[in-house]
Formats: structure tokens, C-alpha cells, sequence
């Protein structure tokens, strides 16, 4: 699918040494401009369209970065850093790019007075050492234990969401789905958590947003294959099956003579006593539920209904492995294999319509360590943008079970480094203290846009929270993001993981030191040769070389 472009889709020339510094530094910037209004909890939409006419509407960093087409290869490096940002830690993109982009702000008026980009980015460096050791320095630890700590975090997370209006909601979902699937390793002790796998979102269309629910089990889009077979089974056994219950088609060609019509009956009593024989084993073990991911023939069905067994077939590899971790079965490959161990069990089993389709739910499973998140809302825009920030928020919930150290929100964190490193870089000589106090002041482009998207006076209100940071009166003050107002975030109990605002600044500073050594931008593509001036008729008629002359 096309998607929508933002940067100009210009020839790409050679570039070389200051033109080439400035032209990245100045898409990196159109890059952090473009979603700087989608931070803080007054944070604005983004509708983005596409050729084939769909929209989406977010304001996740990630999300929007992801959609639109972007040519310019310093910028394509920054949509890479969202996408490093969430996949290591899940929240704070946007303050990523933020960030990077006002680094390399910063950086532009230190090249502009012909100071040596290695040595920008040699202040760069040691500034990124100093900034996580003031943020270790604020970190403190919480037990991960406890249920309420873990909320108060996620719910600084989902305050800067579209659906904030139902954040306790949300919030406790979020905590209750990543809890579930937490696993433990009885050796080492080491915790696993993967909410991709085993915590899966169904949003079904409909409904109201208080409808939604964490299930202590999983569900899927799925119908039985017979009409009468049960659609409520109390207490099941249940049996996970990697193989078809079907006659095998061979997987060369074979040539069968029919000579007789005793011939053809035989062959299909051959295919009917392979399938009984399939079902009769499977029957031996008494399960009421029978899960496949392959095929299962009318045959089969026909012989598992006789017996009060409830078929379903055709299945996804990834269900299945959530239904075998949340009832504890063992998916057999083969129908020959199958022993008392592999059986697992469940509360209920049940199968529902809801809207137009049926969804079978497998609930109950109160040892099993995976689980489905039912989400309902109005519509399918509404539930992607849940989806999307019930990610978000249970990353945050896996990395504090992970990883229990948080720092306050509200840019108080970043307002502290900012004021650390000021006051560190008065003991550094040479260049290297202009590239460490940009560190510095670029880390107020967080309190600056908090303050904007909420409408307050930026001047005023970032003057005084440096000002307060600077005269050492507490590195708690912050900005409330929806008044604009300087206030104590103890008291606002906006908490973060330390996690994620360590990740931040690695990130943002190590691309900016990165976009900044670039020197040179040259296309890696070979272009063909122009051909000999003496057949201009040949050269017209060759499909091939005008688009060599379009690609040059």
C-alpha cells in the first residue's frame, strides 16, 4: 500500500560536508515539529489518510511516524529511533524525537561557527554520561508486587492518551492482563513476560468502552463444525492438535484402476476406517472440547458429535499456543502421540454471537499464564487507538515487573537533568562546554511544548521552572499538563519507569552524535550510462535508458 508523503520527494544529488550537515539537521526538525503536539495529556489528534481512502487517528509517536512516506534519509533515521524506542521499552517516542531533533537545533549554530562536528559530538558524550547518572541519582524503587504502585504508574502513561477519560478502567486492564502472563523461571528465577504472545487484544466493534474486560482465559473468532455439537461445556477437557482430522491426500500423483464397483466402495471404506480410526483414539481420552489448526472432515465431525465432543478446526498456530498455556494442554503433532498429559483443562467453554459473528471463549483458567483483553467501543478508529494505548501502558506495567525503578513525570525529571548538567558544565573548558550546555537546553524543549499544548504562557512558566531547578529548591517541580501550571509532582503522583527516560536520552543523543558525523550523502544506486551520442533515435526508443535519465 502507498502511504501519504510529508517531505518533499526531491533528486537525490550528492551532498557533501556543511550542505549536507544542515539539510539533515533541518528534516530531523521537520520530523520532531511535525508531532511535538501530540505530547502531554493535552495532546491533539492526528488524522492521516491514505491513497486507498482509510484514516487513522492518533496521537502515538510511533503510530503516526510509522504511516507517512519519508524520503529524506536523515529523516527515515529518525522514524527509526520510534521504532527502536517502542520495541525496547514501548512508551515515549514522541519525547524521542522531540528531543532529537532539538539536540540537533541546538547543534546547528555551534557548526555554523565552524566548531569541528567531533568535537560537538565528543560534548555530546559526556554529557549523556552525566544526564543518566542525574537521572539514576532521582531513580527510586517500588515493589513490584504491589498492585497499586504498579497502577499509579500506568496511569501517568494512559493520562496522555486519547482515552484518558477511562483511565482507571484502562489502567487496571492493563496491570491485570500484564500480571497474568508473567512467568517465572523455578530455577534461575528469571521473570518472562511476553504480552505480544499471550496478551491478546480482540476488538470487537459495538458496545460501550465499559464493556471491555481482561479474560481469565483466551477467546477467538471460531465456530464449531457441527450444528449440534454443545456451545457450553462446564469443566472441559480439552485436546490441541497440530494435525488434520481428515484422510491424507497423497502428495504425489497416484493412478488408481476402477474396474468394478466393489473397487470404489472399497476406496472409500478405506478413507472411512482411517477416520474412525483417528477419532476413536482421540475419543479414548474423554475430552469434550477438540482443537485443530488443520482441516477436520464432515466424516470426522460426524463421528466426534456421536461421541459429545465439540470440534473446531482450521485455527491459528498463535491461538493455539495462548489456549495451551491458559489450560496447561500439550499441542500434539500427531493423533499416535497423544497420552493423559496432554489433555488440559478449563472453567467453561463457551460460544457466542456477538454482532455477526461467533466467538468462542475458553475462561476459567486461573493457573494458566495467558489471556485475551475483550475491547468494545463505537468504532473501529476508537478501538485501534485503544489498542494502540493499551500497549503502551502495559509495556510500561511489563517494564517496572522487570525493572522496578520509576522517576517522577511532568518534565521535572528532564528539568533537573537540564539544571545538573548546566551547573556541570561550568567546569569544562574549550569547545566541548557549548555542545554540553546544548544537551542542557535542549532537554527544556519538554517543559516548553507541555506548557504549549496546554495554552499557557511558555516564557513565563519555563523561566520559573528553570529558575527553580536552578536555585536547588527540589527536583520535584514539574508542570501540571493540563492547567500549565508549576506544581509538586509528589503531589500529582505522575511516575514513570526509570527505564523508559533512560532509554530516551541514550537514544536521542547517541542519533543526534550519529545524523551530526554525517558528512556525505550519496545515492548507492549505479546509474546507467549515458548511451553514444551517435544513436540519439535508439537512445529515444529504449524504454530502459529513459529511465535511467528519470532515476538520474
Amino acid at each position: 500500500m502507498q502511504q501519504p508523503v510529508i517531505v518533499v520527494n526531491q533528486k537525490i544529488e550528492r551532498e557533501s560536508g556543511r550542505k549536507a550537515q544542515m539539510n539533515n539537521i533541518e528534516a530531523a526538525k521537520t520530523v520532531a515539529s511535525l508531532i511535538s503536539s501530540t505530547l502531554g495529556p493535552c495532546a491533539m489528534l492526528k488524522m492521516i489518510l491514505d491513497p486507498m481512502g482509510g484514516t487513522v487517528l492518533t496521537n502515538d509517536g510511533n503510530c503516526i511516524l510509522r504511516e507517512i512516506d519519508v524520503v529524506q534519509p536523515a529523516a527515515k533515521h529518525m522514524l527509526e529511533l520510534a521504532r527502536a524506542q517502542d520495541e525496547e521499552v514501548g512508551d515515549g517516542t514522541t519525547s524521542v524525537i522531540i528531543l532529537t531533533g532539538e539536540i540537533l537545533s541546538l547543534a546547528q549554530p555551534l557548526l555554523e561557527r565552524n566548531i569541528h562536528p567531533l568535537k560537538i559530538v565528543k560534548g555530546f558524550t559526556q554529557a549523556l554520561d552525566d544526564a543518566l547518572a542525574a537521572v539514576e541519582k532521582v531513580a527510586t524503587t517500588i515493589n513490584p508486587e504491589d498492585k497499586a504502585q504498579l497502577q499509579e504508574v500506568v496511569r501517568a502513561c494512559l493520562g496522555t492518551k486519547f482515552n484518558s477519560r477511562e483511565e482507571e478502567l484502562m489502567c487496571n486492564m492493563a496491570v491485570e492482563a500484564t500480571l497474568r502472563v508473567v512467568r517465572k523461571d523455578p530455577v534461575t528465577g528469571v521473570k518472562d513476560i511476553d504480552i505480544k504472545r499471550y496478551a491478546k487484544v480482540e476488538k470487537i466493534p459495538g458496545g460501550s468502552i465499559t464493556d471491555s474486560q481482561v479474560l481469565d482465559g483466551v477467546m477467538f473468532n471460531k465456530d464449531h463444525i457441527h450444528q449440534k455439537m454443545r456451545r457450553v461445556i462446564e469443566n472441559p477437557r480439552i485436546i490441541l492438535l497440530d494435525s488434520p482430522l481428515e484422510y491424507k491426500k497423497p502428495e504425489t500423483t497416484i493412478n488408481v484402476e476402477v474396474t468394478k464397483d466393489t473397487d470404489w466402495e472399497a476406496l472409500l471404506k478405506q478413507e472411512e476406517d482411517y477416520v474412525r480410526a483417528i477419532c476413536s483414539t482421540i475419543i479414548s481420552f474423554k475430552p469434550d472440547v477438540v482443537i485443530t489448526e488443520k482441516g477436520a472432515s464432515d466424516l470426522a465431525a460426524h463421528f466426534l458429535y456421536k461421541a459429545g465432543i465439540t470440534c473446531i478446526r482450521r485455527l491459528r498456530k498463535t491461538d493455539n499456543n495462548r489456549i495451551a498455556r491458559a489450560t496447561g494442554a500439550t499441542i500434539a503433532s500427531r493423533v499416535e502421540e497423544l497420552t493423559e498429559d496432554h489433555v488440559g483443562r478449563a472453567g467453561l467453554f463457551e460460544i457466542k454471537k456477538l454482532g455477526d459473528e461467533y466467538f468462542t471463549f475458553i475462561t476459567g483458567c486461573s493457573a494458566g499464564s495467558a489471556c485475551s483483553i475483550v475491547l468494545r467501543g463505537a468504532s473501529k478508529d476508537t478501538l485501534n487507538e485503544m489498542e494502540r494505548n493499551l500497549h503502551d501502558a502495559m509495556c510500561v506495567a511489563r517494564n517496572i515487573i522487570l525493572e522496578p525503578r520509576i522517576v517522577h513525570g511532568a518534565a521535572s525529571c528532564e528539568m533537573h537533568v537540564s539544571a545538573s548538567l548546566m551547573a556541570k558544565s561550568k567546569t569544562i573548558s574549550g569547545v566541548e562546554q557549548a555542545a554540553y550546555q546544548a544537551i542542557a537546553m535542549a532537554l527544556e524543549v519538554v517543559p516548553r511544548i507541555l506548557t504549549s499544548n496546554c495554552g499557557a504562557n511558555v516564557i513565563r512558566v519555563v523561566t520559573d521552572l528553570r529558575a527553580r531547578h536552578a536555585n536547588g529548591e527540589g527536583w520535584y517541580w514539574g508542570i501540571n499538563g493540563h492547567t500549565g501550571e508549576i506544581v509538586d509532582v509528589r503531589d500529582l503522583k505522575i511516575l514513570e519507569p526509570a527505564a523508559v527516560k533512560i532509554q530516551a536520552l541514550k537514544t536521542s543523543i547517541e542519533a543526534a552524535a550519529m545524523i551530526l558525523r554525517v558528512d556525505d550523502v550519496v545515492s548507492g544506486t549505479k546509474l546507467r550510462q549515458d548511451k553514444p551520442a551517435a544513436a540519439p533515435a535508439q537512445q529515444e526508443d529504449d524504454p530502459e535508458s529513459g529511465d535511467a535519465a528519470g532515476a538520474e
